[in-house]
């Protein structure tokens, strides 16, 4: 049977145990870094980035307008000045920013000011938030870059990082969810009805007419 001195022993080496870990769990989290990008419809935005080595996770939400805690109705409705955003967490000792931006501007139609793709209105419109005065620099490297490669004006803005809102559940990893959602086709699980639309919407053929090789997230 143990002692009360040896319960005490046990309890002190669990305590260090759960703070040592707590630390270290603190740690890692200090260590990630955030990008803010808007990029079309933000379901594709965070299926493309997920796939990143170093993204530790995409969340979809709405940033760059006027409007508290705005819906996903209101936001598409227009009028509030936001975007579809994603916020994407990585890693910088196993994926740089810099990397990251030309995966963004390479994934895109960075020369439409109108939206993107099928998507029209400026809910829909790219852009990069840039959070320092170092992000705003690489961020104007990266676009720079774009430019000078596709020989044409790109029209993505980068902005002053502004409040993040997460969109609703039902948008987030909606690419990958088995939860079934009613189309005009019927009853259809989530990442059907994602790819479908995806492919309708001519994201990936219009991203291989301006990129060709260089364009990162094409289906093979």
């Amino acid at each position: 049977m143990l002692n009360i001195s040896s319960l005490k022993t046990f309890a002190l080496a669990g305590m260090i145990v759960l703070g040592f870990a707590a630390q270290t769990r603190t740690a890692l989290a200090d260590d990630l870094e955030t990008l803010t990008v808007a990029g079309g419809c933000f379901w594709c935005v965070e299926a493309d980035f997920e796939r990143v080595e170093g993204v530790t996770g995409a969340v979809s939400g709405y940033t760059g307008g006027s409007v508290e805690n705005p819906t996903y109705k209101q936001v598409t409705r227009g009028g509030t000045g936001h975007y579809e955003a994603v916020q994407i967490t990585y890693d910088p000792s196993i994926v740089s920013r810099t990397t990251l931006l030309s995966l963004f501007f390479r994934s895109v139609d960075p020369t439409d000011a109108g939206g993107q793709f099928c998507d029209r209105g400026e809910s829909y419109r790219t852009a990069v938030f840039a959070d320092t005065p170092q992000a705003q620099e690489d961020a104007a490297a990266a676009k720079a870059k774009a430019a000078k490669v596709l020989g044409q004006t790109i029209v993505t803005p980068i902005l002053p990082a502004a409040p993040f809102y997460e969109a609703e559940d039902y948008h987030q990893d909606y690419y990958r969810s088995d939860d079934l959602v009613l189309t005009r086709f019927g009853p259809k699980r989530k990442s059907s009805a994602y790819k479908a639309y995806r492919d309708a919407c001519g994201r990936d053929q219009r991203v291989r007419e301006l990129w060709g090789e260089n364009a990162p997230f094409l289906p093979s």
